[in-house]
């Protein structure tokens, strides 16, 4: 999602987040940045000093979007795109959040040896939606390595995401909601508090997103929230959902 358009090359385009507050450089062709990764980063809580990990980081959206909402925190990204990665670099300038935020280029299957395991206070992802063997990937070979999953299914990803989360650290998730089964059957007896969020796309209209948190080392009970609905009927964003996209808020799903 961009606010308004910056400057557009061959390569990339520069667009604003969170109402201004954010300069993001982006592929201009292939994958462009939704709202996903901002609801994403809307929702962690951590307090100040603690350092998040963002698992498919892209060019930095989420963890761009929660250093400038939680000042006193660190986070660090993960992506396995060179070029993505190049970007996000740019992005972390553009921003003046160097020291704040670091996005690593690494394949969660091999990751870089500078991540410990169980060392973050929260993991969070934006994983590939759809499951390689059953869609037909996209021409655009970043767009489809970002929209499909590819050496690493859904179930690397969790597992992935449990190895790096300290105890009692969360785990969130932003995922299709067609695809909420398989990620409950993933987080079964493996974090616990687990809370599922769903996005509603407007009044009456089924989900198609949901955030999904959970606790590490816990043993709470599942917890549906009431979500939010994200537009009104002549298609504007809800006042709730502008305040997340546009006034940076916070997104409590607890």
């Amino acid at each position: 999602m961009s606010d308004s358009l910056l400057k557009t090359s061959q390569e990339f385009t520069e667009d604003f987040l969170l109402g201004g507050r954010i300069i993001l450089r982006q592929p201009a062709h292939g994958y462009r940045v939704a709202i996903d990764p901002i609801f994403l980063a809307a929702s962690i809580q951590v307090e100040p000093g603690e350092v998040v990990l963002d698992i498919g980081a892209g060019v930095g959206a989420a963890s761009l979007c929660l250093a400038t909402r939680l000042p006193n925190i660190r986070v660090v990204g993960v992506e396995i795109q060179r070029e993505s990665v190049r970007l996000a670099a740019d992005n972390v300038s553009l921003n003046k959040l160097k020291g704040r935020v670091e996005i690593l280029n690494g394949d969660l299957l091999r990751p870089p040896p500078r991540l410990a395991a169980g060392t973050y206070a929260h993991v969070m992802t934006n994983p590939p939606y759809l499951d390689a063997s059953k869609s037909n990937a996209s021409p655009n070979g970043t767009k489809a390595q970002s929209n499909s999953e590819g050496e690493a299914n859904l179930e690397q990803w969790v597992k992935f995401s449990l190895l790096m989360v300290k105890p009692k650290g969360n785990v969130t998730f932003i995922h299709r909601a067609d695809r909420l089964d398989e990620i409950l059957s993933l987080f079964s007896g493996r974090l616990g508090n687990i809370v599922i969020y769903p996005l509603w796309p407007g009044k009456n209209k089924p989900a198609r997103r949901v955030l999904i948190r959970g606790t590490k080392n816990a043993s709470g009970s599942l917890r549906l929230a009431p979500g939010m609905i994200l537009h009104e009927a002549d298609g504007r964003f809800t006042p709730e959902a502008d305040a997340i996209l546009r006034h940076a808020r916070e997104l409590d799903i607890s």
